[in-house]
């Protein structure tokens, strides 16, 4: 008879909202016109694609709890803050189909998560791939740093970032 791990799994080790607080992230989200509502803990996340602990987006509104991953958060404002002002009033739950604003939204949420005090890309990164972000070149710094030069376009012609490669706020 074998004992049940006590070894947590990776996504334990994820940073959450609540670890950070809740400023930080508002103040972000204000940058492109966009709110963020704090969700009771226990409480459906509104507008939760995936329900559980991820964060939801209904409108202009990100949705999160302090558990709420931080990388979660991050990448359903970047589903918002991709689309064109008049596109994100109708957006409820599921944001896009296109396989460019999404790729567009996982680099947008690596560079932000730097605006973040004590989180930064390297942290965000390691927290994508724990909770299984998956890249045909094994890991997100893999793709972020080899192979996403279409998402980096993307976001530099609609003026999202800069030729530096830093956020461009609304």
């Amino acid at each position: 008879m074998s004992s049940p791990s006590t070894t947590p799994s990776p996504e334990a080790s994820v940073m959450r909202v609540g670890q950070i607080g809740f400023a930080a992230p508002a103040a972000l989200l204000a940058r492109y016109g966009l709110s963020l509502e704090r969700v009771e803990s226990g409480t459906p996340i509104p507008g939760s694609f995936w329900g559980d602990d991820e964060a939801g987006i209904i409108g202009t509104t990100v949705y999160a709890r302090d558990d709420t991953p931080v990388h979660s958060l991050l990448h359903e404002a970047g589903h918002l803050i991709v689309l064109p002002p008049e596109r994100r009033a109708f957006v409820h739950t599921d944001a896009t189909d296109s396989i460019d604003e999404e790729d567009a939204t996982c680099y947008l949420q690596i560079v932000l998560a730097d605006e973040f005090p004590g989180v930064g890309r390297d942290r965000l990164m390691l927290d994508m791939d724990a909770w299984g972000y998956t890249y045909r070149l094994g890991s997100t710094r893999a793709w972020f740093e080899q192979d996403a030069a279409n998402a980096l376009r993307w976001l530099i012609e609609r003026g999202l970032l800069g030729r530096d490669g830093r956020p461009i706020f609304g």
